[in-house]
């Protein structure tokens, strides 16, 4: 790595996708916001994988959408209109790798947002269907009201995970200005 990846947490993320994700692997967008991460998904499972994707907001459905048949890759994706609070609704196969990007819509309506109650129940069935040596990233931005409390509850339900069964990692930027996003790895070691 050179100093230029770790200078934000999407290059982070965009860097551990590449790295992480094989061909064939069955993957989760938990808020596929404006599909940019979607996208990626798509292109490193291959023709063999699966990407599943959830969001509430029609515009951020339909911006992803565009984008993945502008790239011919929409065969490769499950995009579903819910709260990811429900994947387990969606989903019963193990999965691979779990993204999350929480907060708000980017160029989207900032009132609609990730809040601590759906988060936290979304990422107890994320907890369950990770397959053993699967990978769960959550991109976490506080600088909206909310944002601090579904950290909060992010770190205090990670803190509690059996180490036995899970590795949990916090990236923190602590000398930028302007609430900087955090980004919490969780990996499933058994």
């Amino acid at each position: 790595m050179k100093y230029k990846d770790i200078v934000n947490t999407n290059v982070i993320v965009k860097n551990i996708m590449k790295n992480y994700i094989k061909n064939g692997y069955r993957v989760l967008d938990c808020t596929v916001g404006n599909g940019n991460d979607t996208v990626i998904l798509a292109e490193l499972v291959g023709e063999s994988g699966k990407v599943y994707g959830f969001d509430i907001q029609d515009i951020a459905l339909e911006r992803t959408k565009e984008k993945l048949i502008g790239f011919n890759l929409y065969d490769r994706v499950n995009l579903i209109k819910d709260s990811h609070e429900n994947i387990i609704k969606y989903i019963s196969e193990g999965l691979d790798f779990i993204i999350y990007n929480l907060g708000y819509l980017p160029r989207g309506d900032k009132s609609i947002k990730t809040n601590e109650t759906s988060t936290i129940k979304s990422l107890k069935q994320a907890l369950k269907l990770i397959n053993k040596n699967g990978l769960i990233l959550l991109t976490v931005y506080t600088g909206h009201e909310g944002g601090n409390s579904e950290k909060d509850a992010i770190e205090s339900l990670l803190i509690s995970l059996n180490q036995k069964e899970f590795n949990a990692l916090k990236f923190d930027f602590i000398n930028q200005i302007n609430n900087p996003p955090m980004l919490y790895a969780i990996e499933k070691s058994n």
